[in-house]
């Protein structure tokens, strides 16, 4: 059995990580960072349930929600250790579009383990399973009452009830080292499955077959490097994250920006106008201003990267907006993507810059693209690639031509995008 321990996020190891950061955090660097925790308080949850939740959701969403109908792979059982379900389906992310195929909004969804799926008495396999099909949504909080009415229109006649249970749950996510390259693929299993309540502790093995242990942190499933993510109850801390000892949910934000990697309709936005975003996508201060309208979708997915980011299935059949996405998948020409920014003044010093700037190659005077997200000298920007990330190119920020915007390709782009 693995050595659990070095798995343990204790007390110690999240307010170093937390120190560390807070010592950097005026240069925005988080690569020395270990681990850390935040709760997201800009994500809020939904709840599908009744006998047509998988129908619904797949012929809407842009991933394959059929996978949460397939009987349990090997690499979703798990050995039988106290505290944890013998069961665990990974979460699925996707996003539902417009019917032009534009971005409205993205999910997180997670099937909850349910209470009889746990060990049976003798730990020897799991118990019946009988119960409704539930299907958990993590989403934007700023366009939750939007997110359920939007999926309430599409229902008709479909056998599904649709809830806002924000008030109950609670999104989270662990984060600050590159899982793939520091564990192998069996403990980043054990770890992913680490039940909520006691952990692994063989003094309360017989108290763990009568507990609630539906609620576990799962591998994030866009990109490893991400770390993990979770549903928990509202009412307690996730396992192993000692109370009150979270990092703020700003790092989690940095950590992100770093990666090249947007999330939720403030930062994938569902109108042209970024003028109208200000509030709410630049990041130095987490507020949202809840006037701003939402009308139409605007972000093209491919141009954000999710199909990189396991978002779309591309043989899952039909969905809202499959069409365009198809069809500009297999063109196979994407000339502008979401790429990681930094800002710098003409002597190296980081600078901020405002949401919303307009990026000039300063050798050809010609607008390549815009920042979309910015927290501090960090961002995201919408780029023509040919111009971003060609050498000899200078960019600036229009009517700031003294800073330098840097555009990084992140490590995990896969070759044929270029």
């Amino acid at each position: 059995m693995h050595q659990f321990k070095s798995h343990l996020w204790s007390l110690k190891s999240i307010a170093s990580s937390y120190l560390t950061l807070r010592r950097n955090h005026h240069q925005h660097d988080l690569n020395n960072v270990r681990l850390m925790a935040s709760q997201l308080k800009t994500r809020s949850v939904v709840r599908f349930s009744g006998p047509d939740t998988i129908k619904f959701l797949q012929g809407l969403l842009s991933n394959d929600v059929r996978r949460f109908d397939e009987s349990p792979g090997e690499k979703t059982l798990n050995p039988a250790m106290p505290n944890m379900p013998v069961i665990t389906v990974p979460p699925m992310y996707a996003a539902l579009l417009t019917p032009q195929g534009r971005f409205l909004y993205d999910l997180f969804l997670y099937m909850p383990t349910k209470p009889e799926e746990k060990l049976n008495k003798t730990r020897s396999g799991r118990g019946s399973n009988d119960g409704e099909l539930e299907l958990l949504a993590d989403v934007d909080t700023q366009v939750l009452d939007e997110v359920v009415q939007t999926f309430k229109r599409y229902r008709l006649r479909a056998k599904v009830d649709i809830e806002n249970i924000a008030q109950d749950f609670s999104c989270w996510q662990c984060y600050g080292i590159n899982y793939s390259h520091e564990s192998s693929a069996a403990e980043e299993l054990d770890t992913a499955s680490i039940g909520w309540g006691a952990g692994i502790d063989k003094s309360t093995m017989s108290a763990s077959q009568g507990n609630d242990i539906r609620w576990q942190w799962f591998k994030d499933p866009r990109l490893d490097c991400l770390g993990y993510r979770g549903i928990f109850p509202s009412s307690s801390e996730p396992p192993l994250v000692e109370a009150d000892k979270e990092t703020d949910e700003k790092n989690y934000l940095l950590w992100r920006l770093e990666k090249g990697v947007a999330e939720g309709s403030t930062e994938i936005p569902k109108e042209s106008d970024f003028g109208a975003l200000d509030n709410y996508v630049s990041l130095d201060h987490i507020s949202f201003d809840h006037s701003t309208p939402f009308n139409v979708g605007e972000a093209i997915p491919l141009e954000y990267n999710l199909e990189g980011l396991n978002a779309i299935s591309f043989d899952k059949g039909c969905y809202v907006g499959q069409e365009l996405i198809a069809r500009t998948h297999h063109r196979g020409v994407i000339r502008k993507r979401l790429l990681p920014l930094k800002f710098l003044d003409d002597k190296g010093k980081e600078q901020k810059v405002a949401p919303g700037s307009e990026i000039l190659d300063a050798s050809s005077g010609k607008k390549i693209g815009t920042v979309t997200t910015s927290l501090g000298c960090r961002g995201l920007g919408l780029l023509r690639l040919a111009d971003a990330l060609k050498k000899s190119s200078l960019l600036t920020i229009l009517g700031q031509e003294d800073l330098k915007v840097e555009a990084v390709k992140p490590d995990w782009w896969p070759p044929e995008w270029f």
